[in-house]
């Protein structure tokens, strides 16, 4: 091909090209540059050096942020993609075997529901049920008798965090179950037949067929719902606020409370950027890690 033809494509790229400076590297460079500013939205931008940075690492509250995330992955992606994994191959293998694809079908869609939900609607909803006076689950409890198991889900540092990690596990579990179950499709099903034929149960056979085959999947669930449990802000804000007290902040509130609230513009950038770093390492050593596993699969 002529090199002109070659050079042709580049303008069909240049739109989004444009789209990605104008959206995310414009953006992010002026983050970067407002982490090392004392900026308050109104005067420019006074540049302050490491000041942001020095302040960061000795405060206790980003920390305790951080802290809260580990919850976060917790109800984001080590429950929610184990057992996305399990449901997706019972879906597969047992229920699709015995009652047909449709049911298998309508299940994973009913998993999946929560995900159609915008995040900030179903925190509310939830936030309804949760409520201390009325909400639905103190009611039910003072239905059936267990009048001492009523509680304050939300508004008690012992269980705001709980609270908002069963939500979280609620609306991310069909994430899983549906990436699962499309990456089964591409097994075959002789693979399963034999290994029955062999006399080998179903958790041996999802031992060693499903976990084994769908591993590339696996690796691109835990990577991409461990981004956004680090960057989760939506039910947070919605549910709880950060708050009782600091018992359910998280980074990118922190980083919004200090946007907004506080008008303290050049520390929530600092927030802002720890946290995009934190994320680009997270996701080159799931990257690598991938890489290393497909590596010591093809030299097998």
């Amino acid at each position: 091909m002529p090199a002109s033809g070659r050079g042709s494509y580049w303008f069909y790229l240049l739109p989004g090209f444009v789209l990605l400076a104008a959206i995310i590297l414009v953006p992010l460079g002026w983050n970067v540059y407002l982490s090392f500013t004392n900026y308050r939205g109104i005067l420019p931008p006074q540049f302050t050096g490491l000041d942001n940075w020095r302040r960061l690492m000795s405060d206790g509250q980003f920390w305790i942020s951080f802290r809260n995330s580990i919850v976060m992955i917790l109800a984001m992606v080590i429950v929610p993609t184990s057992l996305g994994l399990v449901l997706a191959a019972a879906l597969f293998d047992v229920i699709g075997k015995k009652f047909g694809g449709k049911l298998a079908s309508f299940l994973r869609a009913t998993y999946y529901l929560p995900q159609i939900l915008p995040a900030v609607i179903a925190a509310i909803v939830i936030g309804w049920i949760l409520r201390p006076e009325n909400g639905a689950l103190n009611a039910v409890l003072g239905a059936v008798g267990l009048d001492g198991l009523q509680h304050n889900w939300l508004g008690s540092p012992d269980t705001a965090l709980l609270s908002v990690a069963v939500v979280l596990v609620w609306v991310q579990i069909g994430y899983p179950v549906v990436v699962f179950m499309a990456a089964l499709q591409r097994v075959d099903p002789e693979l399963y037949e034999a290994a029955e034929l062999d006399g080998a149960n179903w958790f041996q056979r999802f031992r060693s067929i499903t976990v084994h085959i769908i591993r590339p999947e696996i690796f691109v669930v835990v990577l991409t719902c461990t981004i956004a449990a680090l960057k989760v802000f939506g039910p947070v804000y919605a549910l709880t606020g950060g708050g009782p007290g600091n018992a359910t902040i998280v980074p990118s509130y922190y980083s919004y409370s200090q946007f907004f609230q506080a008008q303290q513009v050049g520390y929530g950038a600092t927030i802002a950027t720890a946290l995009t770093v934190v994320i680009v390492i997270v996701a080159i050593g799931f990257i690598a890690a991938q890489n290393r596993a497909e590596r010591k699969e093809e030299a097998r």
